[in-house]
């Protein structure tokens, strides 16, 4: 008799580590130091929206944030209270945001990026976009950290 069962782990293993990614529904998921993970699905939209999955975050815990283009014009996904948000916009006034940053993304129309983050401390920040224009308009959405 074959051992066939030691053939069938490391297929369960494979795609249990294939069965993440972007296409999470939002749920969270365990890091591998045993930690929850939380995933976030997010769409940006020619209507200058950010429409966010789930505006709740865990603070202390990596959140990835798995941003998708749905429009036809270049938009970002940059994270940071009212003053950070702020600052970028002076930066992208100043000639735009040329590479991806620790605190955003450049996502280009019909582009899936990511952006992973930890957020240190409970209360509320901001996601907006800063391509001409967009954050003045309202892209830009709230979101809670929770302790």
């Amino acid at each position: 008799m074959r051992p066939t069962h030691l053939i069938l782990i490391p297929a369960v293993l494979l795609v249990a580590a294939c069965s993440s990614g972007a296409g999470s529904t939002g749920a969270s998921t365990l890091a591998p130091s045993g930690s929850p993970a939380t995933t976030i699905e997010v769409t940006l939209s020619d209507g200058f929206t950010i429409e966010l999955a789930s505006s709740t975050v865990p603070a202390g815990v990596p959140v990835t944030f798995v941003v998708t283009n749905a429009g036809a014009i270049d938009h970002e996904f940059f994270l940071g209270d009212e003053g950070a948000q702020e600052e970028h916009e002076q930066e992208m006034l100043a000639g735009g945001m040329g590479h991806d940053e620790p605190d955003g993304i450049a996502v280009q129309p019909g582009e899936t990026k990511q952006l992973t983050h930890t957020f240190e401390e409970p209360g509320e920040t901001l996601a907006g976009c800063h391509e001409a224009g967009h954050y003045a308009a309202g892209m830009k959405a709230a979101i809670t950290v929770a302790g």
